[in-house]
């Protein structure tokens, strides 16, 4: 993708997640294509292009696992803290289609970063926790990863080889031109359900289903997932036409979803003591609080 696409760019195609299964070789997937959404997230704050593409990545990640869930009012988190490096917090989280982000870096270090650097330069030491909780049940999982590897992409593979015991790829794309920018990404991984009382496929030396889809889906090029002409059907279609099936399904449209309202730092604040609510409080008897995910600070009677 050129800067000239960039700027034609049609935003009819965008934000939006597939869901897909292959049946035959037991696997299941996500592919989504950000613009808009992405751009209103990243417009909260001043960010350095380089920093931008990280929170892209990590609004992309977020997409492709939130989609996963099944339950209504399920939500998924995204956090990594570090320290040493360029960005030291980093929090996403999708809930019902909506998605929020927001990244706190320091900007000399931001500056000093190369063009291409590597996850250690940009995080120094630190950790990756993805968080699922479960609004029916009430049930809250998480898993914990270091920040190691190539990218946040690979960060997330190692948490499902780890915490999930999934054998998964991923795939994650960003182009900006300082005025436009479009990510996309693709996730494939062995359906859990096929795991159900079989041999798990980490612990296997040989399984060629996987080994075949993996192949097919490692195939994608960056342009493609961020292609503006390509939609995410023909994209699934280029990757896996020569499988007897796959099953595709549109999931809800994608949104910006800050949930920042006065009535919910109301409910907040009203646990904390009177006398320090006290000395939160300005002249005018409110509380200011600033919402990092929208950069709206909102004025609090509490």
């Amino acid at each position: 993708m050129t800067e000239d696409d960039l700027l034609r760019r049609d935003d009819t195609g965008f934000d939006r997640v597939l869901a897909f299964t292959v049946p035959a070789r037991h696997v299941r997937g996500r592919v989504v294509r950000l613009g808009p959404v992405l751009e209103t997230v990243l417009s909260a704050h001043d960010y350095p292009k380089s920093v931008k593409h990280v929170l892209a990545e990590a609004l992309v990640l977020t997409a492709l696992m939130g989609s996963l869930l099944k339950e209504d009012g399920a939500q998924l988190t995204f956090q990594a803290q570090a320290e040493g490096g360029a960005v030291d917090l980093l929090v996403c989280d999708y809930r019902g289609g909506e998605i929020r982000g927001y990244l706190r870096h320091d900007p000399d270090k931001v500056a000093a970063l190369e063009e291409d650097c590597s996850l250690e330069a940009i995080f120094g030491t630190g950790y990756l926790a993805i968080t699922f909780d479960l609004a029916v049940s009430n049930e809250r999982y998480q898993g914990v990863v270091p920040l190691e590897g190539t990218s946040l992409a690979h960060a997330c593979e190692n948490y499902f080889a780890q915490s999930e015991q999934v054998p998964t790829l991923l795939r994650i794309a960003v182009r900006s031109n300082g005025l436009r920018c479009t990510a996309g990404g693709l996730l494939v991984q062995h359906l859990p359900e096929g795991e159900e009382g079989r041999e798990r496929l980490h612990a296997k030396e040989d399984y060629r289903d996987w080994e075949h889809v993996s192949v097919m889906a490692g195939s994608v090029q960056e342009a493609e997932l961020v292609d503006p002409v390509l939609n995410l059907e023909e994209l699934l279609w280029r990757l896996f036409h020569e499988e007897e099936e796959v099953r595709v399904e549109p999931l809800a449209p994608l949104e910006r979803g800050c949930r920042c309202s006065v009535e919910h730092y109301r409910s907040i604040l009203s646990s904390f003591p009177e006398d320090q609510r006290a000395e939160m409080r300005d002249e005018d008897g409110t509380i200011p609080v600033d919402c990092a995910f929208c950069s709206k600070i909102l004025r609090v009677s509490a």
